[in-house]
């Protein structure tokens, strides 16, 4: 893995991890699984719609997503099994670490009126979750060729068992929590 975020783990924060919580095992502290970045367009019927969320997330990422479809019919969205509703990218190793230091450096910063990210976002087990409401604050996408506002989730799942832990963890690689 050639990544500077990768670099900055190994060399600054398990260290710091280490003396902070007193880890004895080195496999006991913290590190990143994975990212997934996810996007719902809701039904199929718009195909541009949908393609045009596959091609923001393959820009975005540098991965072809995964198309989501619907696992059952719902009558009130005109929903029927089969239905591709959405697509989801997994990054994981070298590409996740360049991703999360993007994400970090360059696109949060962009984000209108950004005063950090929600410290409150966790769920009980160290995954953290947070949305971005448009893809316009990517530097990959071309902001001429875009017709719709893509919305897209971003999962951080970490080995942490708790979100203290996971929130240390996200503190030292740079994560900007708001106060």
């Amino acid at each position: 893995m050639n990544s500077v975020l990768y670099d900055v783990y190994k060399e600054k924060v398990v260290p710091q991890l280490k003396e902070k919580r007193g880890y004895t095992n080195p496999m006991a502290i913290p590190r990143l699984t994975k990212i997934v970045v996810n996007t719902g367009v809701g039904t199929d019927k718009d195909r541009e719609v949908m393609q045009s969320a596959i091609d923001t997330l393959s820009q975005i990422t540098g991965q072809k997503p995964v198309i989501n479809k619907s696992r059952k019919n719902v009558s009130n969205f005109k929903l029927r099994k089969g239905m591709a509703i959405g697509a989801s990218v997994t990054l994981r190793r070298g590409v996740m670490y360049n991703f999360l230091y993007r994400l970090i450096n360059i696109v949060l910063p962009r984000v209108r009126d950004f005063r950090g990210v929600s410290p409150k976002s966790f769920d009980g087990v160290g995954n953290y979750n947070f949305g971005l409401t448009d893809q316009s604050v990517f530097t990959e996408i071309d902001l001429d060729k875009i017709k719709h506002t893509i919305g897209m989730n971003i999962t951080i799942v970490t080995t942490a068992r708790t979100d203290d832990e996971a929130r240390d963890l996200l503190a030292m690689l740079g994560m900007p929590f708001a106060n």
